[in-house]
Parts: structure tokens; sequence; C-alpha cells
């Protein structure tokens, strides 16, 4: 039959909104696990017996405009720490009253000898190319980082393993960073090698406080920001030769961001304006999702 093909009715639309944010076994479609528009468009065509035909690219648009997009699916874990809610409001804290005083602390890696792909700029249809392989001949290390909250600077060097000694020692370089003496708090992880009695009888005597994120919550430590630019600069589309190549690229970094740190006025509007978000949603810093009512 000839002419225009007839518009998308109420009960289509009605369908649509049905589909849309569903998998298709939610919708009696068992044979896969997502929509692609071919397939979305061919099962919202059958409404009623009546045929409705709408191209691929107006279905997108008509997603796009109800705020659908393809895209990866992403995870998340509840922690079960019984201390979660007195760990958070304790580094929300120190936070919010003394971010001149507040450092962090965490490790960062395996750091391995091998070319790591990456992305670069390059001639059209001729990308920088690197070997494969996937041994590590060199071995491992780790980058213990520390992070001044207050002037936004970073530093730390490169060890063998982790360990409570290679944590004492970066404590040390944080308490040295405040050589006044005044009353400082360190953001890390809750690892074993963080928070051995050595280490809570030197904090304890150096007037060092230690705010230890809760399990599964990682994301509260305010130096896992840091540690994606440092791969993605340092590691990523890199061949170095050996461990000692890359530990000067890595503090050579270091060096040229530190320099070019951000001005302390525009840290204090960041601060002001994560706090403003947090009371406005009463969520705390999105590291899980919102609960459905």
């Amino acid at each position: 039959m000839g002419g225009r093909p007839s518009p998308p009715t109420r009960s289509w639309r009605r369908r649509l909104r049905c589909a849309d944010g569903h998998h298709p076994p939610d919708q009696a479609r068992p044979a896969f696990t997502r929509w692609s528009i071919r397939k979305l468009g061919a099962y919202l065509r059958k409404v009623h017996g009546r045929i409705i035909r709408i191209g691929r690219e107006a279905l997108r648009c008509l997603l796009a405009r109800r705020g659908i997009t393809f895209q990866h699916t992403k995870t998340w874990k509840e922690s079960p720490d019984p201390d979660r809610d007195t760990k958070l409001d304790r580094i929300e804290h120190v936070l919010e009253r003394f971010p001149d005083r507040v450092f962090a602390f965490d490790e960062f890696g395996p750091l391995g000898i091998r070319p790591t792909g990456g992305s670069s700029w390059a001639p059209a249809g001729h990308p920088e190319r690197h070997p494969a392989t996937y041994h590590r001949t060199h071995g491992v290390r780790y980058f213990h980082g520390c992070c001044s909250i207050g002037d936004d600077t970073l530093w730390g060097v490169d060890r063998r393993k982790k360990g409570a000694a290679n944590t004492l020692a970066a404590l040390r370089s944080i308490r040295a960073a405040r050589p006044d003496g005044a009353p400082i708090y360190v953001i890390l992880d809750s690892l074993s090698a963080h928070k051995g009695e050595t280490i809570r009888r030197w904090a304890g005597k150096n007037r060092l406080e230690l705010c230890f994120t809760p399990t599964y919550a990682s994301w509260a430590n305010p130096i896992e920001a840091h540690f994606g630019p440092l791969r993605q600069f340092t590691v990523a589309n890199s061949n170095h030769c050996n461990h000692t190549v890359q530990t000067r690229a890595l503090h050579a970094y270091l060096r040229r961001r530190n320099k070019n740190a951000r001005h302390p006025d525009v840290l204090d509007a960041q601060r002001r304006e994560r706090a403003r978000i947090r009371s406005e949603k009463g969520i705390r810093w999105g590291g899980r999702p919102a609960k459905v009512a």
C-alpha cells in the first residue's frame, strides 16, 4: 500500500515507555539481553495488529528526547562496614572544617614494565604502535602517593611492595609537610598495612589522626581522583625500558602538575560547591546509586 506511513499513535508511545527502560527479557524477549534500535523498532511496530513504520534514526531521536541513550553498564558495591556512616561522617567533617590540615594516602599499582596501550595524536590511519607482551620480566612496583588537600600538592615514591614500614615512611613525609606540629588528618584505606599497632602508636605521638575509609568505599579517599590522570599521562601509551625510566617519567609529571596546581581560591570554591550539592541532594558524594522509593 502506498502513501505516507502512519505516525506513532498514543498506544505506540505508551508501549515505548514500557520498553525503553527495561531489558528484553522483561518484555518477553529472552533471546537477547539488550535492545538494538532495529529490534526495538520491530517490537514497537506491532501495536494491536497495526503496522507503524519508523526509521532507526527517528527512533533514536525519539529515545534521545526522552533522555534514553546507549550507555555502558556500571557496577557498584555497597559497603558492609558496620561503621560506614561514622567513618564517612568523620571524613566529611575534616574535609569541611580543616581542609588545610587534611592529607590523603594510598598505593597506586601494580606498575609493570611492558608496552601499554593508550591514545595519542597521530596522522589519520597511522596510529602509534607498540609491541604486545603480557610478561612482567622486571617485576612490579607500587607508587605510594600522598596528597595535600589544602594546596593540591601530590608527591610519592615507588616501592617494591606494600607494607607497614612503607606506610609509616609515607606518614612521616606527610608529617614533615606540616612541621609546625599542628594536628593533621590523613585519609587512607582500611588496609592491614595501614593500621598496625606501630603505625597507630606513632600517629598518636605525632598528633596525626588516621581517618579510614569504609570497606569497599575507596571512592571516599580524595587521592583516588588523582590516580586516573597519573595513569593516563605516565603509564598509558608508554613503553618504558625499566622501572628507573618509568619512575623518572612519573616524577616529571608530578613536578609539572604541582607547578601548575590550582589556585587556593578555586579549590575553596569547589569545596563549597560540593558541600552545597551534598546538602541539597541529601546524598554523600554519589558513591552509591540513590535508593528508589
